[in-house]
């Protein structure tokens, strides 16, 4: 008889607060009236999605605000540039602010520099079109240069001030890389001021999830394919453990992969619910039964 395998879901992964917090508000106004309208997807997972869209929450875009008179819109975590709350209240939205806390800090940073008298160049790294990234944009009128790799870094007039911050979700390894070669291509004497907004839940998780996915013999990564965080999550994992395999949910997993283990870690993004990591850890299980059995 072969030794059972050990399958362990990681206690870091999951939700972060702020999608927690948004997610909660959802449920909360759901169970009240049954009918919330939601400006983008909540999270960058489709099956949470869909089960929020079973409860009532319709997923709406920038296009369809106009038409929504007298409605309930939720904004969710990333947040949101001030055009969309100016919409709202042309057409009489009533909104319920699920922004990250986090993100708010943000915004309101961005914008008080922005609005300086003799404003510098406000760099932000980040995913160019993510949510969040649209939201902080929003904050400079659009005039915010964002750059996620330093190929894009032309862009910036190294003759005049800058000042750079970070989409909240990006690695901090990344981040100081930008800020060290910006750092090396500014004009001596020219101000360059460093913003580390990165969230610290989310940017310790790096670490954590390279130990966790290096302690096991097999990874199976939970994630949405939207999910930026997810992508650099998985990658992290795929760098400590190379058999490590990204799946949406428990319906993607592979028989062959769980051949010759002795233990399997469940991990997933900031946008991957537990429920959605038990199922797979509850399909292991099921996969595992029947090889034995034959």
């Amino acid at each position: 008889m072969s030794s059972p395998v050990s399958i362990v879901i990681d206690s870091d992964s999951g939700f972060c607060f702020g999608v927690t917090a948004a997610i909660d508000k959802a449920e909360s106004e759901l169970s009240r009236h049954g009918k919330l309208y939601c400006l983008g997807d909540i999270v960058h997972n489709s099956d949470e999605v869909e089960r929020l869209c079973s409860k009532g929450l319709i997923t709406i875009t920038h296009d369809d605000m106009p038409r929504l008179h007298d409605a309930v819109v939720l904004l969710r975590a990333h947040g949101e540039p001030p055009s969309t709350y100016i919409a709202a209240e042309k057409s009489n939205i009533r909104i319920i602010d699920a922004t990250c806390p986090v993100v708010l800090r943000l915004q309101r940073s961005i914008k008080q520099t922005y609005l300086r008298e003799n404003p510098p160049q406000i760099v932000i790294y980040g995913q160019s079109g993510h949510a969040e990234v649209n939201g902080l944009v929003g904050q400079t009128d659009g005039t915010a240069i964002v750059v996620e790799n330093s190929s894009q870094l032309d862009a910036i007039d190294y003759t005049r001030p800058v000042a750079i911050y970070s989409q909240t979700t990006k690695p901090l390894d990344g981040y100081r890389a930008i800020c060290d070669e910006i750092k090396r291509r500014m004009l001596p004497g020219v101000e360059f001021t460093t913003n580390d907004t990165i969230c610290r839940q989310v940017a310790n998780r790096g670490e954590r999830i390279k130990n966790f996915a290096a302690s096991h013999t097999l990874i199976l990564f939970v994630s949405g394919k939207k999910s930026s965080n997810g992508r650099v999550l998985f990658n992290l994992c795929r760098q400590a453990n190379p058999r490590t395999h990204l799946v949406s949910n428990a319906t993607e997993i592979c028989p062959d992969w769980l051949t010759d283990i002795t233990s399997v870690g469940i991990c997933g993004a900031t946008s991957t619910p537990r429920w959605l990591m038990e199922q797979v850890r509850d399909k292991v299980e099921s996969l595992i039964t029947i090889s034995d059995k034959q």
